[in-house]
């Protein structure tokens, strides 16, 4: 294991010796001291572990394929930027735009996350992304979501607090969102439904929960105290007749 105190290190050189690191044949690094240094993980595609101590900057993770990153507090934005595969564990909250074109991989956020969320997010055949959010999300989460899973909980929100912002899976034409403790219908953009969970959402979920709960030491029971309803796209080409006849 290396250990790399990261206070004061300029983020291009702090990701050469990431990387550096793992040319070497280091498969778990520690990141101590970390103050918004960006991009860390970019591009990687090698099986390593990275354990982030302190707040990580913009383009964590993004175009990443590959590494494990676990971060004990916040995230700034864009996390997971079109990523394609591997996991990223965030222990407190994380900023906007987080997993902006997501093509693969996993993504788990114990607290809250910021606007934009899951946007553009796609899949192809079994290859599925997923991001998990513990607490609340702001608006347009889930916006022109065209593939992949998407699950808020809103846990430890407050009682008249909602679980998502506003304008929520705008534009959605694939994928799917689970949403713990209901959605109001009027925080929905004109394209996805509310539907009932059905034995395969269940079957589904069932992994994902007992992951999250790994992560973050909730209980899978304290999970489920509450019913999740999924939202899925009415059409899969909601714009088609505004730019094709």
């Amino acid at each position: 294991m290396l250990r790399i105190n990261a206070d004061g290190i300029h983020y291009r050189e702090l990701n050469r010796t990431i990387k550096a690191a793992v040319r070497d044949g280091e498969t778990e690094i520690v990141l101590d001291n970390v103050n918004g240094q960006r991009y860390i993980g970019t591009g990687m595609e090698e099986d390593v572990l990275i354990r982030v101590n302190g707040v990580p900057g913009n383009d964590m993770a993004s175009f990443m394929s590959g590494p494990t990153i676990h971060v004990y507090g916040n995230a700034q934005d864009g996390v997971a930027n079109t990523m394609n595969a591997g996991t990223v564990v965030i222990g407190g909250n994380a900023g906007d735009v987080l997993g902006y074109g997501m093509r693969g991989g996993k993504v788990f956020v114990c607290g809250n996350v910021g606007y934009r969320v899951g946007i553009h997010m796609k899949q192809y055949q079994n290859i599925v992304p997923l991001l998990v959010v513990g607490g609340t999300a702001g608006n347009f989460f889930g916006e022109y979501m065209a593939g992949g899973v998407l699950v808020v909980m809103g846990m430890n929100r407050k009682s008249n607090q909602p679980v998502t912002g506003d304008y929520l899976a705008t534009g959605m034409h694939g994928g799917v969102i689970y949403v713990r403790g209901g959605v109001d219908e009027h925080r929905l953009g004109a394209e996805p439904r509310i539907f009932d969970l059905d034995a395969a959402d269940h079957e589904l979920l069932e992994p994902i929960i007992a992951e999250f709960c790994q992560h973050f030491g909730h209980s899978p029971e304290r999970v489920k105290d509450r019913p999740f309803v999924k939202l899925l796209p009415y059409s899969h080409r909601p714009y088609g007749r505004l730019y094709a006849f």
